[in-house]
């Protein structure tokens, strides 16, 4: 068997849990907001969102829904039409982003630490004509300057319970707490909107406009710009649609209806939009929601509403692994753990085993793959290895530098197919006709990611091909590096780069931050020695710089790409 055979025969499938299988049975017609109008009608009176205590079941939050499309098509949007949302994780985000749909239109999710130069990029080539937007992060998108037909305005307080609203601005952390509120006076000038007092103004009673899963888009979710300004994917309502039914193929232990989940995964990010916000609200799971990723809270939530799955990124468990409270949690009673959105290291997977007796199930997916396309399979975990391709997906390795096949075993570019894989880049020809290539008359993606695949059928994640460093002709993975670095006991965070150098290609720098204790007693020389005893000689890095923090990205990530254009300013 050749090696594009032995990827075609899918040698993952005889580790899934039993009753998962590869078919899929993806409803044809069904649009995102049907996904939800079948959970409202299965589970009307059951408990959909709680947030902070706030209870809102799914027969409430579909009046919300119907209420505020109503009033989103009084203003003019229409199918088509997008909306952006610029919002934290709240029942204004769920209602908005469900309402914008189910007129047809599409949502552009905006992180909320965006500067006003990123809001200004996303506004203008999504083609935003209306944006519903968090109070205190208004002063951005003014700042912004973008013509728009109307700005709505929400603030997390109109869903907490009242005893929580004395709280205030508390609940939002140190990084929201002290930003500017536009007050009635201000609103009133601005024209600005009232979420609320539309909500309350209009019945629900939105008009009923047909949508097409495969032709209509329902959202453009934005890439990280990694090289250049960010870009969106298409994503259409079959993507979504199928990638959940993909997701409960896989986890058919995850009953529909029962299931308690922890949404602080921030919902503009592909991760927690897919994840924690459509899986949950399309399979009657109840939703725990925070606006920011408070330990103490999740963890007395946790308790209190028996969760029975939790989501979270390599960062928040590196934390827990170490957190004092972390035992207040049975974690091996959960049904499902899961990781994503960055690489979990090796030394982060031992110590939360050893401190919880429970598995972590690192999967691996992408804004272009709809937020998923591999997990490790339930309780069939490897370690180093973010699992196999969920139900419907093919996957293969190729050449990253060339378009062949490579054997099993051998390093290479990823490419995926199956139907939640995107449409396109929006308004980015070029980039499009890049990464989706067509092999034997269907559509793959290039994801851009070097890896590799056992006999088993498990993925392992080298690199980004944009992070792969060239040093006298060695290829060097920065994450290879970074995970011996994360091993030392005094390296709290890595973050590994090429430095361009016309005599070797790129000389290899790491930033690293100490552990507060080791300051001051650790030098660059002791760095360096650490990693020759565990690296091969062209792999160690020939500068260290330490630092007190390494910048990242809005889900945690390091961001190598800030590191390396700090080392070329």
């Amino acid at each position: 068997m050749n090696a594009k055979e032995f990827y075609l025969s899918k040698p993952w499938l005889k580790h899934y849990p039993e009753g998962a299988a590869d078919k899929v049975d993806i409803p044809e017609g069904m649009s995102v907001p049907d996904m939800f109008e079948k959970s409202v009608a299965q589970y009307g009176k059951k408990t959909a969102l709680i947030f902070y205590g706030r209870e809102i079941s799914f027969v409430q939050l579909k009046e919300l829904i119907d209420r505020f499309a109503t009033a989103l098509a009084d203003l003019g949007v229409k199918r088509g039409d997008t909306v952006a949302l610029f919002l934290l994780n709240c029942p204004q985000y769920v209602i908005s982003y469900f309402a914008t749909l189910k007129l047809g239109a599409k949502v552009t999710p905006i992180s909320p630490v965006y500067t006003s130069h990123e809001i200004k990029h996303q506004l203008e080539d999504s083609d935003a004509s209306i944006i519903v937007c968090q109070d205190i992060l208004y002063d951005n998108v003014e700042r912004a300057g973008v013509p728009l037909k109307h700005i709505i305005i929400t603030s997390v307080l109109e869903y907490l319970p009242r005893v929580k609203k004395l709280l205030g601005k508390s609940l939002l952390g140190k990084d929201y707490a002290n930003l500017h509120v536009p007050n009635p006076e201000e609103m009133a000038k601005a024209g600005l909107l009232d979420f609320e007092a539309l909500i309350k103004r209009y019945p629900p009673n939105p008009p009923q406009v047909k949508i097409d899963p495969k032709k209509d888009i329902s959202a453009l979710p934005y890439t990280g710009g990694t090289t250049g300004l960010p870009k969106a994917a298409v994503l259409t309502h079959h993507n979504m649609v199928s990638v959940i039914h993909q997701i409960k193929q896989l986890w058919p232990f995850l009953e529909d209806g029962k299931e308690v989940g922890i949404a602080f995964l921030p919902f503009f990010h592909i991760y927690g939009q897919v994840v924690a916000m459509l899986n949950g609200l399309a399979r009657g799971f109840t939703g725990v929601l925070f606006t920011t990723p408070d330990i103490d809270d999740i963890l007395d939530a946790m308790e209190k509403y028996k969760a029975s799955t939790f989501n979270g990124v390599p960062t928040m468990f590196e934390f827990l692994k170490e957190y004092e409270k972390t035992y207040r949690v049975n974690w091996q009673k959960l049904k499902i753990i899961g990781c994503g959105a960055d690489t979990l290291h090796d030394s982060t997977v031992e110590a939360w085993e050893k401190r919880t007796g429970s598995k972590i199930h690192e999967g691996y997916g992408m804004t272009e793959t709809t937020g998923v396309s591999h997990s490790n399979p339930h309780n069939k975990t490897k370690k180093g290895s973010f699992g196999v391709p969920i139900p419907g997906m093919k996957a293969a390795i190729i050449e990253y530098e060339g378009s062949e096949y490579i054997p099993v075993g051998e390093v290479g570019e990823l490419i995926l197919n199956g139907p939640n894989i995107m449409q396109a880049y929006w308004k980015r020809e070029k980039e499009s006709k890049d990464s989706l290539i067509d092999i034997d008359g269907e559509k793959w993606l290039r994801t851009g990611d070097i890896v590799s695949m056992d006999e088993d059928g498990y993925f392992y994640f080298f690199d980004r091909k944009r992070d792969l460093i060239k040093f006298k002709g060695y290829s060097v993975f920065a994450r290879h590096v970074e995970e011996v670095l994360y091993k030392h006991p005094q390296i709290k965070a890595a973050g590994v780069v090429g430095v361009p150098d016309p005599k070797v290609g790129n000389i290899i720098k790491a930033y690293v931050v100490l552990e507060s204790e080791a300051r001051g007693k650790i030098s660059e020389e002791d760095v360096m020695n650490f990693c020759s005893e565990n690296l091969a000689h062209y792999k160690v890095p020939k500068i260290i710089e330490f630092r007190g923090e390494l910048p990242k990205t809005d889900v945690g990530k390091v961001s190598r790409r800030e590191l390396r254009e700090e080392g070329d300013a």
